[in-house]
């Protein structure tokens, strides 16, 4: 009886990492063709398919999610970390500020680290107070702005249209959070009530805590080999 939503959680889990397996969040010449032909829609479009791809973002939000109970507490939670990312996406773009993609993915990777521990009362056994959720989910949007404010300069955008171009690609991470989103949400919303719900609760997040190791990890590893 619990291998069923054991397995269904680690199918959640797959979905949500599969971009990974395709060199997710990688910066491709392809992606370059498209912004030089395309115009500002064609920011829309790559920051869309940044967000889609941005298994580390998603990883940290279906963590958000699990916590919440309702569509207005959904809606304010994503809200704050939209205007945190937001605000260092578009600040940080065009005020020229870049940090090591290593370093801040790895801070990225302690976020869903940090979630994943905190959905299972992590804090709570080691004797310690949860910070402030709301907080929280606003400081890691700054981050996670920060990371896709790396990931856009790593583009030549030109200096035409400059602003522009970097509102396009932030309305396209948008609508691309929103698309990523909604079948997450209703996969955890379809299984609350259910007998299993417990189970694929506590395994799901068990593997946010696992990818949030892993991908520390990587990112470290990373930063100190060059790659």
């Amino acid at each position: 009886m619990y291998i069923k939503p054991v397995g269904a959680s680690f199918s959640l889990l797959v979905m949500l990492l599969f971009p990974m397996l395709l060199l997710a969040h990688d910066v491709s010449s392809g992606d370059q063709q498209i912004l030089d032909s395309g115009g500002l829609l064609s920011y829309i479009w790559v920051g869309a398919k940044h967000m889609l791809t941005g298994y580390d973002h998603l990883l940290f939000l279906a963590g958000v999610i699990f916590f919440l109970k309702g569509f207005r507490d959904i809606l304010k939670f994503i809200t704050v970390f939209t205007i945190g990312h937001s605000i260092t996406l578009l600040g940080g773009t065009y005020l020229g500020v870049q940090v090591n993609e290593h370093l801040i993915d790895a801070i990225i990777a302690l976020s869903v680290l940090y979630k994943g521990v905190e959905n299972l009362e992590g804090f709570k056994k080691l004797g310690t107070r949860a910070p402030n959720l709301l907080m929280m989910v606003f400081l890691f949007g700054l981050i996670h702005g920060l990371g896709l404010s790396t990931r856009l300069q790593t583009f030549d955008m030109g200096q035409d249209q400059f602003l522009l171009k970097i509102i396009s690609f932030n309305v396209g991470v948008e609508l691309g959070q929103i698309a990523a989103l909604i079948p997450i949400i209703l996969l955890i919303n379809a299984w609350k009530g259910k007998p299993s719900y417990e189970a694929f609760y506590k395994a799901s997040n068990v593997y946010l805590i696992i990818a949030g190791i892993g991908l520390f990890a990587y990112q470290v590893y990373g930063y100190f080999n060059g790659h």
